[in-house]
């Protein structure tokens, strides 16, 4: 299927990528500009013929037949008999939107009014902290969110207690008013072990202190019966259909707890930023069409080049979580070896994503980046402009930082530049020695993302991006992008250990390595 592709990796084996800027042009024709976003592709090996390649492999994949499935409420998820629509959360202008013939839009409104009115009702009642608890999905979007969007928030204090560690939660209640923090309970099933575990720790937490439970719990879940077993009333349950996937999930309930930090308000802009990338990439051409460019970027640095790896690097400290935000969207998504008709994939699938903020990042990992026997294909994003006017030189050291990376990506440092360096301080061997430690191979691949500013609506377009990426992906790579399969056999042999950890059942059918491990913890005890 990539052998064209790999045909044109083999071609341009030798090139380097800053020779291509020859071409006066090169930038322009090798970036996108769209809803306020620039998308520099530029710096890649990309030419002329080998995108045009990739276009036609998109073509040929069906990427825009099934990108209109998506919308349309198809049941592209396959192998769980589902639509995928988390696109229908963000639709603001509640045009139609069919799963098996019915309109599921003015639940869905119905849904984010409701939302509005409980965020509305915190914020105005003196609870000073919001506790979400919940994992993966659950806890990975409205996480990430709320830190990104800091400078917005107006409303209580948000906090994230996901792991099942006691000393998550346990952290997270040190220094909390039990009279006045709530906690969000987030599980589809109500019946995740790791969010109940923690729920049950909070309910105790509140008795603790002598404050009932009533009015303190939010569910948002599917699960009624339990969540009302648990104590929570119908009017704070919230539920959201299995058209929606845990990792797609930030736009509805599961992005209650930033709806009540950053205000009603700015979260509808945080959706019309991501419906207004859904418009972009359901009407742009493919070549002009910003999540398959991206998605085909990352194509040929994978399927291509053969770089099973991207770096995720966010030029703002605000965004530190993005990486690994993306790390569950990419990877649980496109983490796959089985095609859509159940055969083996006879290529590599979705890449290792991951990242940390700029500049740190810098005086960390960059130096295998510049420097290692490994090419990690890098994606950088930065805004144009800061929230701190008075620090601007702060943001301006930061740019600059950001570009020059890019920059020293591609050029690197040639061994004669190295020698002009030292010169002056070696000679004889203890120069060429010293040289070559010197030497930055270049010609390492990266892309950006520049934006404006990092407002509710330019988040919500750019997490939309990088959906509608993997998504584009998955079509090309013929797999299923919206099951998990592979989290449950862990749950499932963890559920039967339990016992075997806490001494309430033999030791039994289990390998020498993990018997041995429960008897270290066992004698520990």
């Amino acid at each position: 299927m990539f052998e064209a592709v790999q045909a044109h990796a083999a071609r341009i084996s030798d090139r380097r990528i800053d020779d291509l800027f020859a071409d006066p042009d090169r930038a322009g024709d090798f970036s996108l500009s769209a809803l306020g976003l620039l998308f520099d592709y530029s710096k890649t090996q990309l030419d002329t013929p080998i995108r045009a390649t990739l276009l036609a492999l998109a073509e040929q994949a069906g990427v825009a037949a099934r990108r209109d499935a998506m919308f349309a409420g198809e049941k592209i998820n396959a192998t769980e008999g589902r639509a995928v629509l988390h696109t229908a959360l963000r639709n603001l202008d509640g045009a139609p939107v069919l799963v098996d013939g019915q309109d599921v839009m003015p639940e869905v409104l119905n849904t984010l009014a409701r939302m509005e009115a409980l965020a509305a009702e915190l914020r105005a009642s003196g609870v000073t902290d919001v506790v979400n608890i919940g994992i993966g999905g659950s806890d990975l979007g409205p996480a990430m969110g709320a830190l990104a969007l800091a400078p917005y928030h107006d409303g209580p204090r948000c906090h994230f207690v996901s792991n099942v560690d006691g000393a998550d939660i346990a952290d997270t209640l040190a220094g909390l008013d039990p009279h006045k923090t709530v906690f969000i309970i987030a599980s589809k099933t109500f019946t995740t072990i790791e969010t109940m575990t923690n729920a049950a720790t909070a309910k105790a937490w509140l008795a603790a202190n002598g404050v009932s439970g009533e009015g303190r719990f939010i569910a948002l879940s599917t699960a009624m019966d339990l969540a009302q077993e648990f104590g929570i009333s119908a009017d704070r349950v919230f539920g959201f259909e299995d058209w929606v996937g845990g990792r797609y999930s930030m736009w509805g309930p599961i992005g209650l707890s930033l709806m009540i930090a950053i205000g009603p308000e700015n979260f509808r802009a945080f959706l019309r930023g991501a419906q207004a990338m859904d418009t972009h990439f359901r009407d742009a051409p493919l070549a002009q069409n910003m999540p398959v460019l991206l998605a085909l970027v990352g194509i040929w640095h994978n399927q291509g080049l053969g770089c099973g790896t991207r770096a995720v690097l966010p030029y703002d400290n605000r965004m530190a979580r993005f990486p690994a935000y993306l790390q569950q969207m990419e990877m649980e998504s496109n983490g796959k070896g089985v095609a859509m008709d159940g055969s083996d994939l006879p290529y590599a699938s979705g890449p290792v994503v991951w990242g940390e903020p700029g500049t740190n990042g810098q005086h960390a990992f960059y130096q295998l980046i510049h420097q290692g026997t490994r090419v990690v294909p890098c994606e950088f994003l930065v805004a144009a402009q800061g929230h701190e006017p008075d620090l601007a030189h702060h943001h301006q050291l930061l740019v600059a930082n950001c570009l020059a990376q890019s920059e020293a990506l591609m050029r690197g440092r040639s061994l004669a530049q190295a020698r002009a360096m030292v010169g002056d301080q070696f000679t004889g061997d203890a120069l060429e020695q010293q040289a070559r430690h010197r030497v930055f191979p270049g010609n390492r691949p990266s892309t950006t993302l520049i934006y404006p500013k990092l407002d509710p609506e330019t988040l919500g377009k750019i997490i939309a991006l990088y959906e509608h990426r993997v998504f584009v992906e998955g079509v090309i790579l013929n797999i299923n992008s919206y099951d998990q399969w592979g989290v449950e056999l862990g749950k499932e042999l963890a559920t039967a250990l339990g016992p075997m950890v806490s001494g309430q059942a033999a030791i039994e059918g289990k390998d020498g390595s993990t018997a041995q491990l429960l008897r270290f913890v066992h004698q520990q005890g």
